[in-house]
């Protein structure tokens, strides 16, 4: 080897190094205990998957393999992450609680708060809210219900979401279906750089308070080709929201933009 090609491998060594030291790491669920039966509750082994997700210090996945896995209403906190790169890739289904009661008072079923660079891939989070819809469209006294992400609410809006980020930033959500939240589906709140592609809400036309995507305070949000088929607003745009960028979005059934 003459000198200038060792003088051209140091660098490319290095940089290879470099590769395989930054190389992914995958956390999957049901290697903390995540049962996929749809019946046996997960919710420990998912926050184990994020503990550990969190201390990685490689990029890092959380893998969710196909079938239905039972989660109660869970917090994930990015405040001590050392990962800026956690990736949640969804091959299964999401189950929120069959009785509503579970999660009817706590305002959120999953929710996302001081987390940075969280990207999340396919998969089904289904709030299984029929049965709350039910009691309130009777006229019975009912919980407030639960939605799939969390939000400051103003005005007439819920407390509940099904999927809630907060003070969170450089959000990516790809190819994300959501089924039968109790109230709304999707929240933002204080959040920045968000981008969301291909996504599908499916609630009845009838169902209450199932707002589709919610955002507020919140600035660099794109909602971009999705299909969003709710009882309430497609997207609803609260205060202190900038830069907002919709585009090819299929509203029905629901309230519009």
């Amino acid at each position: 080897m003459n000198s200038k090609m060792r003088f051209l491998a140091i660098p490319f060594l290095f940089f290879s190094f470099l590769l395989s030291s930054a190389k992914s790491v995958t956390y999957n669920v049901q290697s903390y205990g995540a049962k996929s039966d749809g019946r046996s509750d997960s919710t420990n082994s998912f926050l184990s998957a994020w503990t550990a997700a969190c201390a990685s210090v490689a990029p890092a996945t959380i893998y969710v393999p196909p079938g239905r896995f039972l989660v109660g209403g869970a917090s994930f906190w990015g405040q001590n992450c050392k990962n800026n790169a956690i990736t949640i890739r969804i091959n299964g289904t999401l189950v929120a609680p069959s009785d509503y009661n579970v999660l009817g008072h706590s305002g959120n079923w999953l929710k996302f708060e001081r987390v940075n660079g969280l990207s999340i891939y396919d998969g089904t989070l289904d709030g299984q809210g029929t049965g709350l819809w039910a009691c309130k469209n009777s006229g019975k006294h009912c919980p407030q219900g639960a939605t799939t992400s969390h939000f400051l609410f103003l005005y007439r809006k819920p407390k509940i979401i099904t999927l809630r980020f907060t003070n969170s930033n450089n959000i990516a959500i790809a190819g994300l279906t959501f089924l039968n939240s109790q109230l709304f589906h999707l929240v933002f709140n204080r959040c920045n750089t968000v981008k969301l592609q291909g996504v599908k809400v499916s609630a009845a036309g009838n169902s209450p308070n199932t707002d589709g995507i919610h955002v507020q305070y919140s600035s660099g949000v794109a909602i971009l080709n999705s299909k969003i088929s709710t009882g309430d607003d497609c997207v609803s745009i609260g205060p202190g929201t900038t830069s907002l960028w919709i585009e090819n979005v299929l509203c029905g059934p629901g309230h519009g933009i």
